[in-house]
């Protein structure tokens, strides 16, 4: 699994080849590319995993708790970085 950030589906976007969905990250709206997943098919709600601006995965709501509980864990590094 790649370092990845969760996500929500707004809508997918009009034009694009279909390609772009407005996807909800942590209350921020961001248009992303669904195209690496053209097996897939989005609707509003369904949750999802980018990395670099494009959709890696699709996933439930557990994924993607799971996944931002994977990067606070990673935020919560040393303080002082000389304590190894």
């Amino acid at each position: 699994m790649c370092l990845g950030i969760p996500g929500q589906v707004v809508r997918v976007l009009d034009g694009y080849e279909g390609q772009l969905a407005l996807v909800d990250v942590v209350g921020e709206q961001r248009k992303v590319n669904i195209g690496m997943l053209p097996e897939e098919t989005f609707a509003p709600g369904d949750w999802v995993i980018i990395h670099m601006g494009f959709v890696v995965e699709k996933t439930d709501r557990a994924g993607a708790e799971q996944a931002m509980a994977g990067l606070q864990l990673m935020g919560r590094g040393s303080a002082d970085p000389e304590s190894g």
